[in-house]
């Protein structure tokens, strides 16, 4: 049965709701089609839940930092409130019956089910057509790499889904991968009492950011009392009597109740049928011009243009999507101030590029730093204070084309780091800007005063 509508979306994460709902709301005619959850990995098994582990690991980290600055505390760690707080408050228990209502009561018709391109502006899902009038739309997102180790494959690792989905806690975890998702996690579980082995193959853990970051964390975890392990490439995983066994390059054997899986992300483009619209079904995404457009028709927004997993980049390019298949305009994609930022304890937060990034790009470069117990507001914080502030200078036209935010707002004082790449705001300008004082921002002008020094 074949059926005409405006736009049929191809899956409801966070990017391609965002689509359909509001192209549904402007009167459209839209399809949204969706596998597992509306709403996808961010409300369920990302962005939300993992943030509510990290919220209450940190209460038991500032707990542990009353003694000798305000009397004398003790936490007890229990896991049973957040798993709670996941399962009921985040999650409805991953069931997506609230956001199906949200798309639907905005006039959108809502499909469950897995869709594949039969043609540039038809999708099928199961037994039924739908062609498209005005285009189809993939918000399809990402998935967890599985890395080709030897014996993997034939055990019960976990990835972030597993993971969050945990009502009690192992005794021990192994991690593979040192970046965003994995250090959180890891940072997390060990506050809640699981001993933790961080594997890394690169020679630094965070190995997008800038080395000052790097090692900065990597210090941290190491007194929290993670264990990293950088340079170190699993050649083998083996599963039996309830432990995991990862063996390293080297010949050493890390042991752990629980493994996760955590070292990247791709999409899958395959079951897409996107071959239909001549694009690559075995492209690691589907390449995108500055209007998401991938094709007469065809747009896509998220992870799945590999523009960067983050749920902030799929809800910039929905707006966009939006806007041109409306017709109504306005600005284009513009990546260069794209922000990040891991919620490890110091929260990490970077925009723009690094200083590495900078050189390869011909720029005549210029740093500036601030640590951040050095300033003012870290000096009062004390306990908890490690952080840094570094900018990365286009020394020629004097702005920023990059920096980091180290510390324990890092990811706040970020935000106007982003607006000064974003909108090219000169150095003279920050220079002379009166900040608040004593605020973590105000280390921003400490690093302009290094940078005029460089």
């Amino acid at each position: 049965m074949t059926e005409e509508v405006d736009v049929v979306v191809v899956g409801l994460g966070v990017g391609g709701e965002e689509v359909a709902g509001r192209l549904a709301g402007a009167g459209l005619d839209v399809v949204g089609v969706e596998g597992k959850l509306v709403g996808g990995e961010c409300p369920y098994w990302a962005c939300i839940p993992s943030k509510m582990m990290i919220r209450a690991a940190d209460l038991l980290a500032e707990t542990a930092r009353v003694d000798g600055m305000a009397g004398r505390a003790h936490a007890i760690p229990d896991w049973t409130p957040v798993a709670r707080r996941i399962r009921d408050e985040a999650t409805d228990n991953w069931d997506d019956t609230v956001a199906v209502k949200r798309f639907t009561d905005k006039g959108g018709r809502f499909v469950r089910g897995w869709a594949t391109l039969t043609s540039p502006n038809e999708v099928t899902v199961g037994d039924q057509v739908y062609r498209a009038r005005r285009g189809v739309v993939f918000g399809t997102g990402s998935a967890p790499v599985i890395p080709p180790i030897d014996g993997l494959a034939d055990t019960p690792y976990w990835t972030n889904r597993e993971l969050v989905e945990a009502d009690t806690l192992p005794d021990s975890l192994l991690v593979l991968g040192g970046g965003a998702i994995g250090l959180e996690l890891a940072q997390a579980w060990n506050r809640f009492g699981v001993e933790v082995n961080v594997i890394e193959a690169s020679d630094r853990i965070m190995s997008n950011e800038e080395p000052e970051s790097s090692a900065l964390v990597q210090d941290v975890l190491a007194a929290d009392g993670v264990h990293v392990h950088t340079g170190a490439k699993a050649t083998a995983v083996s599963h039996g009597e309830g432990r995991f066994t990862v063996t390293i390059e080297d010949g050493r054997r890390l042991i752990g109740e629980a493994l996760l899986v955590s070292v990247g992300r791709k999409a899958k483009l395959g079951p897409l049928g996107v071959d239909k619209a001549g694009l690559d079904p075995s492209a690691s995404s589907i390449p995108v011009d500055e209007w998401m457009r991938a094709g007469d028709g065809l747009w896509a927004v998220g992870d799945v243009t590999g523009r960067g997993a983050f749920t902030h980049v799929a809800m910039y390019q929905a707006d966009i999507a939006v806007r041109d298949i409306l017709g109504q305009g306005g600005p284009s994609a513009d990546y260069r101030a794209l922000p990040r930022v891991t919620f490890t304890d110091p929260e990490v937060g970077s925009v723009g590029m690094t200083e590495a990034q900078a050189h390869a790009a011909d720029i005549r470069v210029r740093t500036g730093t601030a640590r951040v117990p050095e300033t003012s507001r870290g000096w009062i914080h004390k306990a908890g204070n490690a952080g840094l502030i570094k900018l990365v200078a286009d020394a020629d036209a004097g702005v920023l084309v990059g920096a980091t935010s180290v510390g324990p707002c890092g990811g706040e004082v970020l935000s106007m780091l982003t607006l000064a790449v974003k909108a090219k705001v000169p150095i003279d300008t920050l220079r002379d800007m009166i900040y608040a004082y004593p605020t973590f921002h105000r280390g921003v002008l400490d690093a302009v005063h290094d940078l005029d020094a460089d």
